[in-house]
Parts: C-alpha cells; sequence; structure tokens
C-alpha cells in the first residue's frame, strides 16, 4: 500500500499500534506496520529497558513512544506541584470512599513489600504532568522512535521543539475539528482522529462523523483515524472518509502478546460493544473503558464525584493495584472490580490471536472490501 502515511514512515501497511506492550510494538512493526510503545505507566528506567529491547528486537524498523501531558491539570498553574502536594490535596471524602469500595468488595491489603508502583511509583513527579513526561520525552529522544505521540490535548511547545531539533515527528491526538487545528498550527506533523468509541480518552464525537471533519481542516497533514477500528473493513471505512491510514490501540489488548491481565482478558474476550462506558473514574478525564462494578460505584448519584486530572489517579492508584493483585480469584469482589481501557470494538475482539495475524487480518479484509466496492462502482 502507498500513502502519505507509509511513505513518511518507510512502512508497508499504513496502521499504526498504539500499546503499552513491547511484544505488540515489535510484532506490529515486524509485520509491517508501526508499533507506538505507551509510556504513561512506565517508570524512567522500564522505558529505558523495554526502548533498548524494541530496538535490539527491530533493527532499523522504525517505531514510536506515546506520552500523555494534558494542556491543563492540577498544579499545572502552580509551578508544577509535585506529588506529596497533590496528594495533601485530596478529600478526605474521596478518600473514605475508595476505602469503603475495597471494604465493601473484600480486596485484600497489598504485602508491605509492595512499595510504589503503577502510575505513581518512581517518581515524585505528579502522574499525567509536564514534570512526569518531560523525563520520559527525554529517554525516548535518546533512543531513536520514528514519531512521539501526545495523546492528551496540544503538544506542549518545548516538546515539539526538542523533537524536531532530534529531527524527529510529532502526533497528537484530536476529538474534535478545531483541536487538530491546533494541534497543526503548533507544528504537530500527523494528526489522530480519534472518534468516542475508542478506548481511553476520548470526546464525544464519533468517528464516522470525526474524521471528514478534520481531514477537511487540517489541509495536508496526514490523518490517521481511530476508534472503532479493528478489522478491515473499518479501515477501509477510514481511508474512504480521507484517512491516511488507521491508529489502532484496543484491538492489540487480547492478542498472546498483551500483558492486560488475565482476568481482564477473559471479560475483554466475553464482552459485547455495549459493555464500556466514558468514566472518569480512573483518570479523572473521560475515558472509555469496560463496565465493571467499579464504574458503576462511581456512577451512582449517591458518591463522590471523581476528581481531576491528576488527583483522581493518585486517589485510586493503590486500590487499582490492590484489585488487580486479586484478580484472578473468580468470583471474588477483586474480580467483579477489574476493569482496563477498551473502546467499543472490544465486541469483535472474542478470539486470543497474535498481533501479526490481527495485521494480516486487517489488510486481507481491508482488500476484500475495497475489489468489492470497485465490483460494485464498474458493475
Amino acid at each position: 500500500m502507498k500513502t502519505a502515511i507509509t511513505e513518511k514512515f518507510g512502512i508497508d501497511v499504513p496502521i499504526l499500534a498504539f500499546t503499552h506492550c513491547r511484544d505488540v510494538v515489535v510484532a506490529v512493526s515486524k509485520a509491517g506496520g508501526l508499533g507506538v510503545l505507551g509510556a504513561a505507566g512506565h517508570s524512567d528506567r522500564q522505558l529505558e529497558i523495554d526502548l533498548d529491547w524494541i530496538e535490539d528486537e527491530l533493527g532499523d524498523r522504525p517505531y514510536g513512544v506515546d506520552l500523555i501531558v494534558p494542556a491543563k491539570y492540577a498544579g499545572s498553574d502552580q509551578g508544577g506541584m509535585t506529588l506529596s502536594d497533590l496528594v495533601a490535596m485530596i478529600p478526605a471524602e474521596h478518600q473514605a470512599f475508595v476505602d469503603d469500595i475495597l471494604t465493601r468488595y473484600d480486596v485484600p491489603e497489598l504485602p508491605a513489600d509492595s512499595g510504589r508502583g503503577g502510575l505513581v511509583g518512581g517518581s515524585d513527579a505528579a502522574p499525567f504532568s509536564a514534570s512526569r513526561a518531560d523525563p520520559q520525552l527525554e529517554i525516548a529522544l535518546a533512543h531513536r522512535p520514528s514519531i512521539v505521540v501526545n495523546a492528551l490535548g496540544p503538544p506542549p511547545a518545548h516538546m515539539i521543539e526538542r523533537v524536531k531539533e532530534e529531527g524527529r515527528m510529532v502526533g497528537a491526538l484530536a476529538g474534535a475539528a478545531q483541536h487538530a487545528q491546533r494541534h497543526v498550527n503548533a507544528g504537530v506533523d500527523v494528526i489522530i482522529a480519534q472518534g468516542s468509541e475508542a478506548g481511553g480518552h476520548t470526546g464525544e464525537i464519533g468517528t464516522m462523523v470525526l474524521i471528514p471533519e478534520i481531514v477537511d481542516a487540517v489541509g495536508d497533514i496526514p490523518v490517521l483515524g481511530a476508534g472503532g477500528i479493528g478489522r478491515g473493513r473499518q479501515m477501509a471505512a477510514a481511508m474512504a472518509l480521507g484517512a491516511q491510514g488507521v491508529w489502532c490501540g484496543s484491538v492489540w489488548l487480547t492478542t498472546e502478546e498483551a500483558e492486560t491481565h488475565p482476568a481482564v482478558k477473559e471479560k475483554f474476550l466475553a464482552a459485547t460493544s455495549k459493555d464500556t462506558i466514558r468514566s472518569r473514574s480512573r483518570t479523572g478525564k473521560h475515558a472509555r473503558q469496560l463496565k465493571t462494578a467499579w464504574t458503576d460505584e462511581w456512577e451512582r448519584a449517591d458518591t463522590p464525584d471523581p476528581l481531576g486530572m491528576p488527583l483522581q489517579p493518585i486517589l485510586v492508584d493503590e486500590a487499582i493495584r490492590r484489585i488487580d493483585r486479586s484478580a484472578h480469584q473468580p468470583g471474588s469482589g477483586a474480580n467483579q472490580l477489574a476493569n482496563y481501557y477498551v473502546g467499543q470494538i472490544v465486541g469483535a475482539m472474542n478470539e486470543t490471536k497474535s498481533a501479526t495475524r490481527v495485521v494480516y487480518e486487517m489488510i486481507e479484509e481491508f482488500i476484500e472490501s475495497v475489489e468489492r466496492l470497485s465490483a460494485q462502482m464498474n458493475g
């Protein structure tokens, strides 16, 4: 295939795979696409280890890195508050509610020697903040990713400058045409038009409407379609709407290589497209995830509203670690609570496959779809 995206990155097929798993990055890049490693949950040391491993495996093949630097978050206008400062801002009512959930669902405590982990482990910088992402950016640029993507809002000016200093490309996700225009004005090279069907942080506009709006708004800047895309027919639809390729995330969560929690993977395989919800319960911003007892608890009218970012992830970080540690026990409270980010494509994710097979099947179905349309046109 030949599109602006395959030409830009020197890849065979315009499929970019967002994933937190280095094995998926490598598998997709080896299959002819481009894997993008999500760094938000990595410690600095683990990011170095994973990028070294990816480069050893891929040789000269391209890959990318995805960071999360929101434009606004608690403490962003106060000179970058530390994690300790932010912990002190969490209301006692919210902490009591989280503690109550864990008690009612009988979720065991973590071992005394477990230390800090998850999003807040290994650093006193606030998660989902510039002070947390900047060291990750420097680690990424000490390696050779072809593109650095900001997953939440316009990349900060200093991030764009640093990436371009090193001769790399900058990408950014957009959930509305005006967001995409701001990205282009800031100097972004690739726009990911992510519709509401997607997993993780999304807006309210569906992919079918969003892609052509953004394509029309950004001129010659190449657009990747995202949200509800996990099969070749959806890829063909995105490209018919003007996208130069696709950005897929959820579809890799049930692959053989994925590091998805086994209990959550089982839930994904059994879920329908109706079993997701946009909830602020994990990050403080609307993020599509699997509906479980966890999201139900936060949706109740008699409970506190989730805090903003990054207070909410700080509040729930240990709770999620406790849940994940015990969720392998079927029927347990932790198992009922366990969830993760996933898009509406989860309804089609009903078989565990290799990431390579996912890529090949997408391309085969894409070709079939295009040939069918061509035959209809010529008929």
